[in-house]
């Protein structure tokens, strides 16, 4: 029963189902243009009990659950048709990119993952494939179709995911390169999140090339609040998977100020309402080794770790929020999602998988909901212990402004202090412990603004002037100097692996 998990065999070369249609042997009629009894993977649910106590139940029986799934047709999915393009997808997924008439972008993602891209070479025919493949079980397949409404009901940007069975016989999947999408079940979606009634975006942009323009000009800036809310609805969802690649960004129009915004755009909700920990070796891979993936349920378990994935974003787009507004946002996002949302998303699972998950998931989300304060609270802290303030590759003037209890740090454009600032926010030494600034590119100053005849233990300045001539200054002189108490000052750039302009990895 156990060898799959523990033998030294080989990967087992029938892993997954042949077709999403159980009783696949009947031909599925021309004219068919839908099916029931499909199943999202069958095989994850062949194990028996001794074997779910000792690695995890997970969602077996959910991909195991009978559903109905409208047949997939290109040439009527959207109005004039949808035109296959690139096949792509990421460690797990297998992708096909498509484009409607109107030049609209969709993709076609297939329900069920592989995981054997995400191994390495060495390890690809051993059993450990077999483990790897086994714990997609975590996953529960429909989770993505309960996301909508509550981002709507958010202001959370998203996607619209859509149900689909492929023939295997439909010609258009014919190709080598297509072969894993013949029957089985496929989610066809935008393949850019949107709001409802909201106009389109002048462009969108990969987490790459829009951090690169925050980086090279304070003309583009993350749209700090809306981030915050798309990162808690995340961690409401127990959605551990929000690295940078799973994110594009709305590039908006000009505000007060003269920057544009960066709207961020979610994508791919496969993580929502993970669970690995039901079982001996689950709850070891959980909790011990690999600790971001984090099991949902009424409890934040690791809010950190829940969320860590997302640290690249956080720490630079998350830093000039202050623990007020973390808080005020958890509050305004529990008024707007009421129980009678919870119960409508939650129905959107398929009847036989709200059966099974329906009404747990509900209780846990409610229980989750009330927590949201405390989740908020817990992000903050984390992220203000060693706060990153960055400039760009423009010159600024750093303002820093030392007080018994805090630091406040002001950035301005380089000469420009009565200018509107392009950040500003105050910093408390029972939070904070070193704040690290980053001037970038540019000839930048550092000021600060006054000398305390009481030096703060705490917060500590650790201050990386990047390329060009950048100064360090104290007090209404201005007076250039090389060092200051509390304050560790270095002309060059920050490590490469810690520095604020990293380039974001996708």
């Amino acid at each position: 029963m156990l060898a799959g998990l523990v033998s030294t065999g080989c990967v087992r070369r029938q892993f997954f189902q042949p077709d999403a249609r159980p009783d696949a042997t009947l031909p599925l009629p021309a004219t068919a243009d839908s099916v029931r009894g499909a199943t999202a993977g069958r095989q994850y649910a062949r194990h028996g009990q001794l074997y779910n106590a000792l690695v995890g139940q997970h969602h077996r029986p959910s991909w195991a659950a009978p559903v109905a799934a409208p047949v997939l047709n290109l040439a009527t999915a959207r109005p004039g048709g949808l035109q296959p393009g690139k096949v792509g997808g990421g460690f797990n997924s297998t992708s096909l990119s498509l484009t409607a008439a109107n030049g609209s972008a969709y993709v076609l993602r297939t329900v069920d993952k592989d995981p054997i891209r995400a191994t390495p070479e060495l390890v690809r025919g051993t059993f450990l494939v077999n483990v790897l493949r086994d714990n997609v079980s975590s996953t529960n397949p429909y989770a993505a179709l309960v996301v909508p409404p509550l981002a709507t009901a958010l202001g959370v940007p998203r996607s619209e995911p859509r149900l689909y069975y492929v023939r295997p016989d439909d010609p258009a999947f014919q190709t080598d390169s297509l072969h894993h999408f013949r029957g089985q079940l496929a989610y066809l979606e935008e393949k850019a999140a949107t709001m409802p009634d909201k106009p389109a975006p002048a462009a969108v942009l990969s987490s790459e090339k829009a951090f690169a323009a925050v980086f090279a000009s304070p003309d583009q800036r993350i749209d700090q609040a809306a981030l915050l809310r798309a990162r808690l609805l995340d961690g409401w969802l127990g959605d551990w998977d929000r690295h940078a690649g799973q994110w594009s960004w709305a590039l908006g129009a000009p505000m007060t100020g003269g920057f544009a915004p960066l709207l961020p755009l979610p994508k791919d909700r496969d993580m929502v309402f993970y669970r690995l920990d039901d079982g001996v070796l689950g709850w070891l891979i959980g909790h011990v080794a690999i600790r971001h993936w984090v099991t949902f349920g009424p409890r934040y378990k690791n809010p950190v770790a829940l969320l860590s994935n997302g640290e690249y974003l956080d720490r630079r787009a998350l830093n000039g929020l202050s623990r007020a507004q973390f808080r005020a946002t958890a509050l305004a996002l529990q008024q707007q999602l009421p129980d009678t949302l919870l119960n409508r998303a939650v129905r959107r699972l398929p009847p036989a998988v709200f059966a099974i998950e329906g009404p747990r998931t509900i209780a846990a989300l409610q229980a989750r909901r009330a927590a949201l304060p405390a989740l908020a609270d817990a992000l903050y802290l984390d992220l203000a212990r060693r706060p990153l303030v960055g400039g760009t590759a423009q010159a600024e003037t750093f303002v820093i402004r030392q007080y018994p209890d805090s630091m406040q740090v002001t950035v301005y454009p380089s000469g420009s202090e009565t200018a509107l600032p392009l950040f500003r926010r105050t910093f408390f030494s029972s939070e904070t412990r070193e704040i690290v600034l980053e001037g970038l590119g540019g000839d930048d100053t550092f000021v600060r603004s006054q000398a305390l005849s009481q030096q703060a233990a705490r917060p500590r300045l650790r201050i990386y002037g990047g390329p060009g001539s950048d100064t360090l200054t104290q007090g209404p002189s201005g007076a250039s100097v090389t060092s200051l108490p509390g304050i560790r000052f270095s002309q060059g750039s920050a490590p490469a692996g810690q520095a604020y302009d990293k380039p974001a990895e996708e």
